[in-house]
């Protein structure tokens, strides 16, 4: 991939009606993706380094990436279309004899995210995303003023 990213990180996951909203940025900016309960509370224990007691999905994905030496190098948001956000995932794989492979992947930004903040992997977003969204660190940092709960899984 040859385009400008920007690397960012998750910045807070908070509880919607329909799901959560993640905040992604750094200090110049900071927007939302919109992801699904399951996929919300797994980042924020990713974040938070919580075990749990069986794996989850991204973890068995995390186990089998393992058993075959492959490992998230970086995810790259980079793209948005009618309002739908797309995701690559960058796989680097050595074997027994140090060849390696890179892979690239598509998958849904939520997954993504998911993947590098268990990892540990950097998260990036293309210039043209990064141009595109709405900046939300006012919204954020209001929410954080007012000390709402940024953990999915609090009590309500």
């Amino acid at each position: 991939m040859n385009k400008t990213v920007i690397e960012v990180q998750v910045r807070a996951v908070l509880p919607t009606s329909g799901g959560c909203a993640v905040f992604i940025g750094n200090n110049e900016k900071v927007f939302i993706i919109y992801v699904d309960q399951t996929v919300g509370s797994a980042i924020t224990m990713f974040m938070r380094h919580i075990t749990k007691e069986r794996p989850l999905t991204h973890d068995l994905m995390a186990h089998l990436l393992a058993a075959l030496g492959a490992k998230i190098e970086r995810v790259i948001i980079n793209d948005l279309k009618n309002a739908t956000y797309y995701a690559r995932v960058i796989i680097q794989v050595e074997n027994e004899l140090q060849q390696k492979k890179i892979i690239e992947l598509d998958g849904r930004p939520s997954d993504c995210i998911a993947m590098a903040t268990q990892q540990k992997a950097p998260i990036y977003v293309s210039q043209d995303v990064w141009d595109e969204v709405d900046d939300m660190s006012d919204v954020l940092r209001k929410m954080e003023e007012e000390g709402l709960k940024t953990d999915p899984e609090a009590e309500e």
